[in-house]
């Protein structure tokens, strides 16, 4: 965790997660991904280590409205798809 996250603290979660904070969530998690630096493994979107704040709530909130992993890679493919 880097030292902006300690002093900061994780991001609170919705009192209870529409399908709207679901949409947020898979933006967070694709937006936030992971990318190899030379000295770590770094938010592709803020640089801070993987996973960053936003890349953690987003996660968090998925696990919260009970999606399985393969459930959230699906959605998360339907968000980088190409649009036609």
């Amino acid at each position: 965790m880097d030292s902006i996250d300690e002093i900061l603290g994780e991001l609170p979660l919705p009192p209870y997660v529409t399908s709207e904070d679901v949409g947020f969530a898979i933006r967070a998690v694709t937006v936030h991904a992971a990318e190899q630096w030379p000295d770590a493994v770094r938010c592709r979107n803020d640089r801070a280590v993987h996973p960053c704040r936003l890349h953690r709530w987003g996660r968090r909130v998925l696990d919260q409205r009970g999606l399985t992993d393969r459930q959230v890679q699906l959605l998360i493919a339907e968000q980088t798809a190409p649009q036609r």
